[in-house]
């Protein structure tokens, strides 16, 4: 049977060609996304401190890139936690594995899969994204599936990019500067991915927190698992 190709395929190709070719240099030049001097790791540190991750916990990385969240992460979870990193981009895993290599991390591994087919282990105590989950189609269906995943009390918090409202213009192109090698602004605008993300973890999480960051061209969506929820474990096949 002849496979179709959707937006959602040509948005993967898209996204698999632009980080294969900036992963070489994507540690360096990610620092000027979206305009020099942005305030990333301080947005990244209140990320993973919103996680409420603990020694020796899982959290799951998704959309890890070269993994610039992982050393934030073990400061937390310490050697007897684990860490779990998911990208679609060979190239981007590769430079995340020379970074674990590197640190001498054993209790870091990495998953290539697409961020919507990716089978999240059951009993994770958190999960992960940074700057990627806007540009994912599916992003409202990752969050349902990590959302089941997460053992009670668990976290999901996505740090992402959106669009300012009632701003000034330059503002709003502030927000929007990072999704231009990726894709089309004016789409990513109309598709407002921002809110699909809110809506799902309102939907399939419990305590709801969202705080805008940076005059609004960041937020930082959080929300947790009920506590006592029971978590169904994998089939055997």
């Amino acid at each position: 049977m002849e496979h179709t190709v959707t937006q959602t395929d040509r948005t993967h190709e898209r996204l698999i060609e632009t980080y294969r070719k900036k992963a070489k240099h994507y540690d360096i030049t990610s620092r000027l996304y979206p305009v020099p001097g942005y305030p990333q790791r301080t947005q990244r540190l209140q990320a993973v401190h919103a996680l409420g991750l603990r020694p020796g916990d899982t959290v799951v990385d998704m959309a890890c890139g070269t993994g610039l969240n992982f050393r934030l992460l073990e400061k937390v979870v310490g050697p007897g936690g684990r860490i779990v990193g998911v990208d679609l981009t060979d190239a981007m895993l590769a430079r995340a594995q020379d970074r674990i290599a590197t640190n001498g991390w054993r209790n870091v591994s990495l998953v290539q899969a697409d961020a919507a087919g990716f089978d999240f282990p059951a009993g994770v105590n958190a999960i992960l994204s940074t700057y990627a989950m806007t540009q994912v189609p599916e992003c409202a269906e990752v969050i349902a599936h990590g959302a089941k995943a997460l053992s009670g009390g668990g976290r999901w918090v996505v740090l992402d990019l959106k669009v300012p409202g009632n701003t000034p213009g330059w503002l709003a192109k502030l927000g929007t500067a990072i999704v231009r090698p990726f894709a089309s602004v004016d789409e990513w605008i109309m598709r407002r991915p921002w809110e699909v993300i809110r809506a799902a973890i309102q939907e399939e999480l419990a305590d709801l927190s969202w705080t805008e960051l940076f005059f609004g061209t960041a937020f930082l969506a959080v929300g947790s698992r009920r506590p006592g929820t029971f978590v169904v474990p994998p089939q055997e096949s």
